[in-house]
């Protein structure tokens, strides 16, 4: 499967929100064509590189595929959109067009099953509880209760404050129960002042 990629310094997780300010013609051309066609492009980390400007020349081979869910003209000009992770994906090979937009060649990988919640997520249930009355979080209509363990550890992966490797990492390994423990793990990292 074809699908445009917008590297980005943030890593995107299966159900999660994020808000894009668009204003470079190969974005703004990619996000028209996404709508008129009804499919998604593809949110990887950027490696080394910006986000303006020429292509970033290295980002991850792990990203999630966002959908459109809403846009809006903002009043600076600018075309705002908000869009939500979908499927996570491997990309198999990219190419930069002459417009700069990243093209690439993306195996979807298998979604985990949605399991029920344990005793021992409480703490990391109300971890997410806790963010969710964070204004921006409000805002994005996050950090409510989680359906179950695949949705606490992508919204708990997305809204702490790891390092993006560590995200990388988590997106990457994608069953839930090994992602819970690998975030209590960084948390306990991060009390203890370390990454």
């Amino acid at each position: 499967m074809t699908l445009p990629l917008f590297p980005l310094d943030t890593v995107l997780f299966p159900g999660c929100k994020l808000d894009l300010q668009l204003f470079e013609a190969r974005y703004l051309d990619m996000v028209s064509r996404c709508m008129r066609e009804g499919h998604g492009f593809g949110v990887v980390c950027i490696v080394e590189g910006e986000e303006v400007g020429e292509a970033a020349s290295s980002f991850s081979t792990f990203g999630c595929e966002a959908l459109i869910r809403d846009w809006q003209q903002r009043p600076n000009g600018l075309l705002g959109i908000r869009v939500e992770g979908g499927r996570r994906f491997k990309v198999l090979s990219a190419e930069v067009q002459r417009d700069q937009l990243t093209v690439a060649e993306v195996e979807w990988l298998e979604p985990e099953q949605e399991l029920p919640l344990q005793a021992e997520h409480a703490d990391l249930v109300a971890l997410l509880e806790a963010l969710g009355q964070h204004p921006l979080v409000e805002a994005l209509g996050m950090g409510g209760a989680a359906a179950g363990q695949r949705a606490l550890a992508s919204q708990l992966a997305y809204l702490l404050p790891f390092q993006p490797e560590q995200k990388l990492h988590l997106l990457q390994l994608g069953e839930p129960r090994m992602q819970l423990e690998l975030i209590q793990s960084f948390l306990e990292r991060l009390q203890d002042g370390g990454n």
